[in-house]
């Protein structure tokens, strides 16, 4: 597709997406809603009717600027809440619709279990709410990224949208938009200004789990090779010079059971890291006659990851190619940074969540992102 058609195209489903899911208008009334929120319990909005301004925040938990807003979000609950404002949080997202690779900057995802974590870790001091698998309030609201307020004043009208300040890193702040507004409205003034764009992850509406659904596909097409490594080619593979990305090694077998039960998370865990610095090379710890076999099991699971089986029949010239440490059990993984230093080694079935809040800053640190802490 040429790029003028390209741009048009976008333009034409942008434009769609903002028709079928409308933002709702200043001077509206705000619509009811009744979500589970992260501490168990489903939240309304009658709770804050004695609440002076209601602030309704959209946002989530992967996406890279709702991150860095998290801490602005939780001043504004400390500076407010003695004024009268309440804010409450809502995550618009289907997690349906979230592709793997959209997860390259997170540690969690965007369903209510993960929004539990997010908050436990992160001290959240606001009620966090889940509308993903109905999206009921969320296309009442009509939010187009994350994260997008919605601010009404004492009778719940709609007096102010869209973001919280206009940079997503704090040192560039120079209009705190939403900060202004409140303090306009406590006044009894217009607020200054009204209705701002948004900046920030899409929102991930049901309607496009089809378009997941078709990404994933394609992805399961990418060619999947099983290339032969003796013990000094997995040995510089361990000492990761010269590549500049972080290297996950998954040693594994056909044979081992935890290794065939864990193998998709790999495969999963390289999805969502692999537009970063990032490459999962998977070792299959058998006998160079074995690679029939092997390619076979890693066809059917789509690992299209560097792909290694040991050429040799020494096995503890494996050991000690690839970690000096490592006794042998399977599986065992190393997660190595791009000077070689291991920054995760573990023998046995991998906790992932532990492995992604391993990887997570190790990335940023090789290719820090604005925003980040």
């Amino acid at each position: 597709m040429k790029p003028l058609a390209l741009l048009l195209a976008i333009l034409a489903a942008s434009i769609a997406i903002a028709e079928d899911h409308p933002t709702l208008a200043l001077g509206s009334a705000a619509p009811d809603f009744d979500l589970p929120g992260v501490d168990g319990k489903n939240h309304t909005l009658a709770e804050y009717q004695d609440a002076k301004l209601l602030a309704v925040v959209f946002t989530c938990n992967h996406c890279p600027t709702a991150q860095a807003y998290e801490e602005r979000i939780k001043d504004l609950v400390r500076d407010y809440r003695t004024k009268g404002v309440a804010v409450v949080a809502i995550s618009p997202n289907s997690p349906a619709a979230v592709r793997a690779d959209e997860l390259g900057y997170t540690d969690l995802g965007d369903d209510l279990e993960d929004m539990k974590a997010r908050a436990k870790d992160r001290g959240y001091n606001f009620p966090y709410l889940y509308d993903g698998d109905t999206e009921s309030a969320s296309l009442k609201y009509g939010p187009v990224a994350t994260p997008h307020v919605f601010l009404f004043d004492r009778q719940r009208v709609l007096r102010y949208r869209g973001r919280i300040d206009d940079a997503e890193r704090l040192d560039l702040v120079k209009s705190r938009d939403l900060r202004n507004a409140m303090d306009d409205l406590l006044e009894g003034k217009e607020p200054r200004l009204k209705d701002t764009k948004v900046f920030g992850c899409s929102t991930k509406w049901a309607g496009k789990t089809d378009a997941n659904a078709r990404w994933l596909e394609k992805v399961h097409k990418e060619p999947v090779t099983l290339a032969t490594a003796d013990a000094a080619a997995l040995k510089a593979l361990r000492e990761n010079k010269g590549t500049g990305k972080l290297r996950l090694i998954s040693v594994w077998s056909t044979r081992c059971g935890p290794c065939v039960a864990e193998f998709d998370d790999f495969v999963d865990t390289r999805l969502r890291f692999r537009q970063r610095d990032f490459e999962l090379v998977t070792v299959a710890a058998q006998m160079p006659d074995e690679k029939d076999m092997v390619l076979k099991f890693l066809k059917k699971h789509h690992s299209s990851a560097q792909n290694l089986i040991y050429g040799e029949t020494d096995e503890d010239k494996l050991t000690e190619a690839l970690d000096p440490e490592w006794k042998g059990p399977l599986p065992h993984t190393l997660l190595v940074a791009p000077d070689g230093k291991v920054l995760y080694r573990h023998t046995g079935e991998v906790d992932f969540l532990e492995l992604r809040r391993k990887i997570v800053p190790a990335l940023n640190a090789i290719t820090p992102w604005p925003g980040m802490k």
